[in-house]
């Protein structure tokens, strides 16, 4: 569960939630044109960067000067698999609600 707790708190801010969407949109970029895209320092998105490599959701590699990062999905997958019951639970709860109001709106 350590792996699933770094991933959790690597999604918590939204800062790495963005970085983390460019990559998907936008496949592998340097960390120099990944912080052109946010108002805040390069070591500020240097330190984003760091935490998700550290949960796995990004890998890093050089290329010449530059480092360059890859989104890697398998983290977000386990954390899919793992949330799916809760979807379930909820997803019923809500055809219940849905239920309980048209039957209300039936009585009107």
């Amino acid at each position: 569960m350590r792996g699933m707790t770094d991933v959790f708190g690597a999604l918590a801010s939204p800062a790495r939630r963005r970085l983390l969407r460019l990559l998907l949109d936008e496949g592998e970029l340097p960390a120099g044109r990944l912080a052109e895209r946010f108002d805040m320092s390069r070591p500020s998105v240097s330190e984003h960067l760091r935490v998700l490599r550290q949960a796995g959701l990004v890998t890093e590699s050089r290329r010449g000067r530059e480092r360059v990062y890859r989104l890697e999905a398998a983290p977000l997958m386990e954390l899919s698999d793992w949330l799916t019951p809760y979807e379930r639970f909820w997803r019923e709860r809500l055809i219940g609600l849905a239920g309980v109001l048209d039957e209300m709106e039936d009585d009107d």
